[in-house]
């Protein structure tokens, strides 16, 4: 436990709480070094097969502590230039964690926030929670998530939020892509855990590897490459323990060995 983030580990799972509820979670340098360094904690850890991020109190994440935002304003360039790299550093660390990762949002989530939310391989939303890429509205703008919720929302939508800064309903977010599914307020829980038993009955180098696949694809514009990178994939899969497993659990009508909440 730390001041600013709770850790809580229930068997194979563990959740992350942001834990500055009277600022909504709003984030500051602190938090971010400690976030940063339990999702590098988690991602060496084999024995973590799922990551949530949830807020505590009221919200999600606000974003930015208009405190530590007032001082970086009275701090020089390079010194803004470094902070914000920490931030980045958060940012992809959340976005590459070699494990599957859920934000479970309620309330506010604006700025970087929404960033978080981005990161994240499954994001599912109360219907009250708003949105918003408020940066603009600071005359600034939101660089360093940008290419995470570009990634979700794509460029169209991103032009529109990025320049006006105005908030939008979780059922924005869900047309968009920033989230997956929205749920009344009191089943949020009940549909996290659902996405969590379907993360468990999966492979855990499945899961972990999807993520990979998916940026390695992208990033490969060379079909022939890109095929035979993607047929080595499936064939070391097959013949991985796990593969094996997994294929002969499915023949012989019986669960894999890793599916389990432990």
């Amino acid at each position: 436990m730390t001041d600013s983030l709770l850790v809580e580990r229930s068997g194979a799972l563990l959740t992350l709480h942001l834990h500055r509820p009277a600022l909504h979670n709003a984030f500051d340098d602190g938090l971010i070094a400690q976030l940063t360094g339990e999702l590098a904690q988690a991602g060496g850890d084999p024995s973590v097969r799922a990551v949530v991020l949830a807020g505590d109190g009221a919200s999600f994440s606000a974003g930015a502590d208009l405190h530590w935002m007032r001082g970086m304003a009275a701090a020089s360039e390079s010194e803004n230039r470094q902070d914000a790299l920490a931030l980045a550093r958060l940012m992809r660390t959340l976005d590459e964690l070699p494990k599957p990762t859920l934000a479970r949002v309620h309330g506010a989530a604006f700025g970087g926030g929404v960033g978080l939310v981005a990161c994240c391989d499954i994001a599912i939303a109360a219907d009250s929670a708003r949105f918003g890429l408020t940066e603009s509205r600071l005359g600034l703008l939101p660089a360093v998530i940008s290419p995470y919720v570009i990634a979700a929302i794509g460029p169209r939508q991103a032009r529109r939020w990025f320049a006006t800064g105005e908030h939008f309903d979780a059922a924005t977010a869900l047309r968009i892509g920033l989230v997956h599914a929205v749920v009344a307020g009191d089943q949020l829980d009940a549909a996290v855990e659902q996405q969590l038993d379907l993360l468990l009955a999966a492979g855990p180098v499945a899961t972990a590897s999807a993520k990979r696949l998916v940026r390695d694809v992208l990033g490969n514009p060379d079909a022939d490459a890109r095929d035979q990178a993607n047929a080595e994939l499936i064939a070391h899969l097959r013949v991985s323990a796990e593969g094996q497993e997994g294929l002969g659990a499915f023949l012989d009508k019986r669960p894999p060995g890793w599916a389990a909440r432990t």
